[in-house]
């Protein structure tokens, strides 16, 4: 028979109070707490200090180490609502055993429904008593701060958190540095007894070199969340990954690397090799990463921002085509965010995202919402399968949406100079949004937000009206002087909006001061620059035509802010005088020169801003002719070319001979 090794301790119920983690205040020893009671009496049998209380007990069995018997971490829990802990090798869990408790702990919606199973099993291992306190932070994290701390007080946390601490020397590498992690998601107080213990013990083993990756970065997200990026013990645990292979690395320890490296993004270069190493290894692993990898990778690579590493994202995103339907709100807005950052989109990616969006649209997380109509809208891709169910759920939903949210999802519909088939309802929608939360709006989102209304023709001119107000625009200008030239830019072309086509406004006025002369830049230009080598094509026939270069303008800047590709100017006879000539014009001809960037990626529709730019300068006297790219590319030969133009500029004349 085995020799008896477990004796009983009992314990004062209230363990000293959970607040010894949580306030940081200084704790007794192991040995000292093995010795007081509330009475200050203690009696010690056969090795074990058994404490008296007043109050009632609490029984907890710990190891008298004996002879070669060598303990590991294992901590029993009785089946009734009293809490007994074991470390024993005599009964530990099975693996099944193990598997079955993490799916249950999956399971559980609730913190009380963690505290209810573990009360439900008899034998815990230091990985699942980790597992439970990790879930429980799932639960209950908010920010930063725990949605119920209460659940701290909880008699079955108090007692995890006591055993833990009592017995740090015996657990497990891997139950060790979990335990360390959860408590730190949990916000106990680093100088707490508990988290100190964890932490030395930690540290101690750090130095031995034994830890596998996996636990060198479970330790290290630990250390970043209580000492941030400049931990002593955070720069040990990268100096022995670096020393390693990342190519003998599993898929679970590449991404555990991965995100261990996205805490670091102060430290932009440091790793550089590391990462190269480990872009190359994680190419040939993509195929089997689980939503949850892809999703953490990608988010790692946008962090550290990895623009060497396409190849990496580009197979990522095929993977992620075969999670679409399975990633969760979170997952889906970290794979959106980095194929945003990254500029890069997939067709059957785009595919996936038509099935999944109009049957999620409704119950998905507004972020995730508004994200994918970003993504959409960033991609330049109109589909109006997305775009039709982000719209009837705006409808439904945008009271519970943030302003942000509801900006980034308007502006996109701007963008794409896209209306959805609801779209009275959609915009009767904004227009109480802005009626009832105008003064929640941040300036710079208010401004995107009733810009995107108006490059789809619709015009909020009330509130227009306090946008050009003093007192606004001084706000504006506070907010962000880099981007002063693309605000003016788009307050002018707001003014110009509702002087051109809202005749009845008359609100205040835009200030000379804060209006810009050409729509033209080089970053959020509110014109799409001219496709050159269509531009050389289109300047060719035009030559061919009016038999000189002279007759037309190139890239010509108007008294309205808007850039002509090229102009032609007309007498009352119908005549095409010089370009240089300014007195007898009859009649002003733009030719808008659309290259594919003027359109949407996936339909020949043009963008939002290419639309009320022609708009706008027909409401101006301009006859605009639009010459797009995919006219122009069927034509084969220098006479087909003339005769296109001719039959675009002068619709209703013959051909004339010079």
């Amino acid at each position: 028979m085995a020799p008896k090794l477990i004796q009983n301790l009992r314990l004062l119920a209230p363990l000293g109070g959970v607040h010894r983690y949580l306030a940081g205040a200084a704790g007794p020893s192991s040995s000292a707490a093995g010795r007081r009671t509330a009475s200050g009496r203690c009696v010690q049998r056969r090795g074990c200090w058994k404490l008296r209380t007043e109050g009632g007990t609490r029984s907890v069995t710990t190891v008298v180490r004996g002879g070669s018997f060598a303990a590991s971490s294992y901590v029993g829990l009785h089946r009734d609502s009293e809490l007994r802990f074991r470390l024993t090798q005599l009964h530990p869990p099975s693996a099944e055993e193990e598997r079955g408790f993490r799916r249950a702990l999956e399971t559980c919606s609730a913190s009380p429904q963690v505290l209810k199973l573990l009360r439900s099993v008899e034998v815990l291992s230091d990985a699942m008593a980790a597992a439970s306190l990790h879930r429980v932070a799932d639960l209950e994290r908010e920010g930063a701060a725990l949605r119920d701390p209460s659940v701290l007080e909880t008699d079955t946390i108090r007692a995890l958190c006591y055993q833990l601490e009592q017995d740090s020397e015996r657990l497990t590498e891997a139950g060790l540095v979990s335990a360390l992690h959860a408590c730190a998601r949990l916000f106990l107080d680093p100088r707490s007894t508990l988290m100190e213990r964890l932490l030395s013990e930690s540290q101690r083993r750090l130095i031995r070199g034994r830890m596998a990756v996996g636990e060198l970065c479970t330790l290290g997200q630990a250390v970043l969340a209580t000492e941030g990026p400049g931990s002593g013990t955070l720069e040990q645990a990268m100096a022995q990954i670096q020393k390693q292979e990342p190519g003998q690395w599993s898929l679970a320890d590449l991404v555990a690397v991965y995100r261990l490296l996205e805490g670091c993004v102060g430290e932009e270069g440091k790793h550089r090799d590391l990462l190269n190493a480990m872009h190359t290894h994680a190419v040939t692993v993509t195929p089997r990463m689980d939503p949850a990898a892809v999703s953490g990778v990608l988010s790692c690579l946008v962090a550290l921002n990895q623009t060497q590493a396409m190849p990496l994202v580009i197979s990522l995103c095929k993977q992620a085509v075969r999670h679409v339907a399975h990633f969760s709100d979170e997952e889906l807005n970290r794979v959106l965010r980095a194929l945003i950052h990254f500029g890069h989109s997939d067709h059957y990616f785009v595919e996936a995202m038509e099935k999944h969006v109009p049957a999620a649209a409704f119950t998905a997380h507004p972020e995730t919402v508004a994200t994918v109509a970003q993504f959409f809208g960033h991609r330049g891709i109109l589909s109006p399968a997305v775009f039709d169910a982000v719209a009837g759920s705006f409808v439904y939903r945008a009271d519970g949406y943030s302003t942000s949210q509801i900006a980034r999802q308007i502006a996109a519909f701007g963008k794409l100079g896209y209306l959805p088939p609801n779209a009275s309802q959609l915009f009767r929608k904004v227009e109480t949004v802005l009626q009832t939360r105008f003064s929640q709006f941040q300036p710079r989102t208010l401004l995107d937000l009733l810009h995107a209304c108006v490059l789809v023709q619709r015009f909020p001119v009330n509130h227009v009206a306090k946008v050009f107000s003093s007192y606004f625009l001084q706000q504006l200008q506070g907010e962000d002087v880099r981007t002063e030239r693309a605000v003016l830019a788009q307050l002018t072309q707001l003014y110009m909006t509702v002087k051109l086509e809202c005749p009845s406004y008359e609100g205040p006025q835009l200030l000379p001061k804060y209006r810009v002369k050409s729509f033209l830049m080089s970053s959020r230009s509110l014109e799409s620059p001219v496709d050159q080598q269509l531009y050389n094509s289109v300047k060719a026939g035009l030559v061919d035509l009016f038999g000189a270069r002279s007759f037309f303008g190139s890239k010509v800047l108007t008294p309205y802010c808007y850039t002509l590709d090229v102009e032609v100017k007309l007498d009352e006879d119908g005549y095409v005088l010089p370009a240089s000539q300014t007195s007898d014009v009859h009649k002003r001809i733009a030719l808008c020169i659309d290259g594919q960037k003027r359109f949407t990626t996936n339909v020949r529709q043009l963008l939002g801003k290419e639309v009320i730019k022609q708009r706008h300068l027909q409401l101006l006297g301009y006859e605009v002719v639009q010459i797009p790219f995919y006219d122009f590319e069927e034509l084969n030969s220098r006479r087909s070319v003339v005769e296109y133009l001719h039959q675009k500029i002068f619709p209703h004349t013959f051909r004339l001979s010079w």
